[in-house]
């Protein structure tokens, strides 16, 4: 795989459609800094509302913005990277294969790369569990860095699953369906929204929740053994990033306890003249 400098091309017509996305989810992002301006990295981040994923724009564009020159991409399910158009869209944008070597050759080679070890188990969890980091036990992210001796920065989102209300990963519809053998996916989510009432799968109308990111400090694991084989070891880096971003998100959440009346608040006081006072009220 060969990369470039700057990936997306700043005139990337994927840009300021993205951006105006993130916009609806008014967002707020803290800690950038942590992200290497340059050299290689990995950003974990935690995944949620199924397909709407604003956090995965907000924290992408956010390491673009950091990165003006050392590349930044992203991963996504084979399903989006195969489909017509849009996959072409994406691998132009960024976005790699949710593969190990993919990742990898893209960090020997400079990038930042930003990971969802949750993938889809995390992304349609229960609306319930919307305050809980679930990486699903999934540790290659940790294996890949001690293997090569890059940073792992935090990336915690809370607000984005405020947004679509999840009633099931619809786990066994999935095993029926035997979407394990053709997709990959162990899930097949089942949702409460506009305008399909109770539905599987199809996109419902997300809420405008307000969506806070957070960047924090990079993992130190230099002080460990360093050993990718060891499961010991990888266990116990797995944990620690579980633990930190769990702590991340308790505190925004906290900090953030509505998501969604803090998103229409924010829309409101953003409208013209005197409809902006109604935010007073909210």
């Amino acid at each position: 795989m060969n990369t470039v400098r700057q990936i997306p091309d700043p005139d990337h017509p994927l840009l300021p459609v993205a951006r105006a996305y993130v916009n609806y989810f008014t967002p707020t992002v803290t800690g950038s800094h942590n992200v290497p301006e340059t050299g290689p990295a990995l950003v974990i981040g935690n995944h949620s509302s199924i397909y709407w994923a604003p956090e995965i724009w907000l924290t992408y564009l956010s390491m673009l913005d950091r990165r003006p020159v050392d590349p930044s991409f992203g991963v996504a399910h084979d399903i989006l990277l195969r489909t017509p158009f849009l996959g072409d869209s994406l691998r132009s944008f960024g976005v790699l294969p949710a593969s190990r070597e993919a990742a990898t050759t893209a960090v020997k080679d400079g990038g930042a790369v930003l990971v969802y070890p949750g993938g889809d188990w995390e992304a349609c969890r229960p609306w319930s569990d919307r305050g809980r980091i679930d990486l699903a036990g999934r540790k290659g992210f940790v294996r890949l860095a001690l293997e090569l001796g890059i940073p792992v920065v935090p990336a915690v989102a809370t607000g984005g699953h405020d947004s679509i209300f999840i009633v099931s990963r619809g786990e066994r519809t999935a095993r029926l369906l035997r979407l394990d053998k053709l997709l990959r996916a162990k899930v097949f989510p089942y949702t409460v929204g506009v305008p399909f009432g109770v539905a599987p799968v199809v996109p419902q109308v997300p809420l405008p929740a307000t969506v806070n990111l957070s960047f924090l400090p990079p993992l130190d694991w230099s002080t460990r053994p360093g050993d990718p084989e060891n499961p010991a070891e990888v266990d116990a880096c797995y944990r620690e990033t579980v633990d930190t971003m769990q702590a991340e998100l308790d505190r925004l959440r906290a900090e953030t306890p509505n998501p969604v009346a803090t998103g229409i608040k924010r829309h409101v006081e953003g409208l013209p003249g005197p409809l902006s006072a109604l935010a007073k009220v909210l």
